[in-house]
């Protein structure tokens, strides 16, 4: 007998012709002419006979500590930047109509209902994976979200900075919780924006490269002729690191200029995981 399991947005074609789809509740119902995002199990054997309910994901889910409610805490993760957008809480069905549908969906405890982030706005969290911890007690939404996560209209629900409060800096609603990456691209991203205003002083060394084309990119092949001799000359560890960061802080500067973010280069790179070397070197010169 050949068992399978899989999720279907739509349903499973039986051989009558009709739709039928097996939810992890275990009832069954028509869907010839209606869409569902349940979760769905099914076996065949040769004689066409018999359907399975059990699967590892049903497994997955029964090792999941739910509280008394039912509920288990769920956040939602950007793929390309890995900022946390938002978090919530999360049923069975949640994570069951998440992975169906491919959107990040968690149950809301004022409604007693579930809800889809998205629903309203269309700024939906599209989901790429979805992880539990090693406690089994939260969920990882790993996904690229269509626009602002919060309600606020800010790019995540975490802008509030505890080290501001503690040094009593003013706190507003536009600085995220980014990593190191990204805090680069926002500071780069500032000096830009101050171009535009009268310069007093001598101007730093993001705004010169950002004045003067010719100067950035003969430092970035400056640079990446250094990386390269960290490898030629086996030179160590630390000064490799060294090097490859003044790359990259110069190649992000060219990217400010050309008003490229860093995540876009990050989406790009993600596309590529599944392609060979070949086939992304086709797609670029068709596109050309």
């Amino acid at each position: 007998m050949a068992v399978s399991y899989f999720l279907c947005p739509q349903s499973l074609r039986v051989s009558s012709g009709s739709r039928l789809c097996i939810s992890h509740s275990g009832y069954s119902w028509d869907i010839n002419k209606k869409k569902t995002h349940h979760l769905v199990y099914a076996s065949t054997n040769k004689q066409g006979k018999g359907l399975c309910l059990e699967s590892k994901f049903q497994t997955l889910l029964d090792s999941v500590k739910w509280d008394d409610k039912g509920l288990a805490v769920a956040i939602a993760q950007n793929v390309d930047t890995g900022a946390i957008l938002m978090q919530g809480v999360a049923n069975r069905d949640a994570v069951a109509t998440a992975i169906s549908s491919q959107k990040a969906t968690f149950y809301s405890r004022s409604r007693s209902m579930l809800w889809t982030k998205g629903e309203t706005s269309n700024n939906f969290i599209n989901i790429h994976d979805i992880f539990f911890d090693c406690d089994c007690d939260s969920i990882i939404y790993l996904g690229k979200p269509d626009g602002p996560t919060c309600h606020t209209g800010s790019e995540t629900c975490y802008y509030t900075s505890v080290f501001d409060l503690k040094e009593h800096q003013q706190v507003g609603g536009d600085k995220l919780a980014l990593s190191t990456l990204y805090s680069l691209e926002s500071t780069i991203s500032q000096h830009k924006t101050e171009l535009a205003a009268e310069q007093n002083g001598k101007p730093s060394w993001t705004k010169r490269l950002l004045l003067d084309n010719k100067l950035m990119c003969s430092k970035i092949r400056e640079e990446a002729d250094e990386l390269c001799r960290t490898l030629e000359e086996n030179e160590d560890k630390s000064r490799t690191a060294s090097e490859m960061a003044d790359v990259l802080y110069h190649a992000m500067v060219l990217l400010a200029s050309k008003d490229v973010k860093i995540e876009d280069v990050m989406q790009v790179l993600r596309q590529r995981f599944s392609q060979s070397g070949v086939e992304e070197k086709r797609g670029r010169i068709s596109q050309g």
